[in-house]
């Protein structure tokens, strides 16, 4: 009797699950042992892991994966298409951002390469294949645009809140102390459209991707 065939949404699912948390779980040590050498207390070394974007991010794909494999309520808003859908722009967003600036600013090593590779482009990539190949698409609206954007608002709030408080910033181009306030809302201005484009495509390819799954099972 020959194998069953694997299925690729679910070969996607626990490899976007192990990469990920492999990632997270690496990045959290050594971000908790570089901030506490450094003086940091814990609740300072805590908030400063968790202030980067990069993290929260994959931190949701997690929780988008566990909410496909286990059926409790309490991850009933990661199996929202608005959830998922945005979650595509905003990791894309992250491995853009990463390989076009921040590469050329650090070279990390050993584990905290891996960690990189695995945050910055692993758990992209398959969180966007993950994401393709998932059934049904054609649930999301333009008028999600607006909602797709929300949550990257509020987190840039709360770090230039944070920043302005302690006078750390997670990304160079928030850093309000060394490039003005003028300059570090031009840069969140750019990066805003480039996440509005980026969710715009988003949109299109859900309504592509419904077209296309309708025509082949029709």
């Amino acid at each position: 009797m020959g194998r069953a065939p694997v299925n690729p949404r679910k070969l996607l699912t626990g490899l976007g699950l192990a990469a990920g948390t492999a990632g997270l779980l690496i990045e959290f040590v050594f971000s908790m042992q570089i901030s506490l050498a450094t003086g940091r207390d814990i609740p300072g070394a805590l908030g400063s892991f968790f202030a980067f974007y990069t993290i929260l991010t994959n931190i949701v794909l997690v929780l988008i994966y566990l909410s496909e494999v286990l059926p409790t309520q309490r991850l009933a808003i990661f199996r929202h298409p608005v959830t998922r859908g945005s979650m595509v722009a905003c990791i894309t967003l992250v491995s853009l951002y990463v390989f076009f600036v921040l590469r050329h600013l650090y070279a990390p090593t050993g584990l905290l390469e891996l960690s990189d590779r695995l945050l910055h482009y692993v758990a992209p990539l398959l969180y966007l294949l993950w994401w393709v190949i998932g059934q049904p698409h054609g649930q999301l609206r333009w008028g999600n645009l607006p909602v797709m954007l929300l949550p990257t608002l509020i987190y840039f709030v709360a770090v230039m809140l944070r920043g302005a408080w302690l006078h750390r910033y997670p990304y160079p181009f928030m850093n309000i102390d060394e490039l003005g306030i003028g300059a570090v809302l031009l840069g969140a201005l750019f990066m805003a459209a480039g996440l509005a484009a980026l969710s715009a495509l988003v949109i299109a390819l859900d309504h592509f991707l419904t077209r296309n799954w309708n025509l082949v099972h029709e």
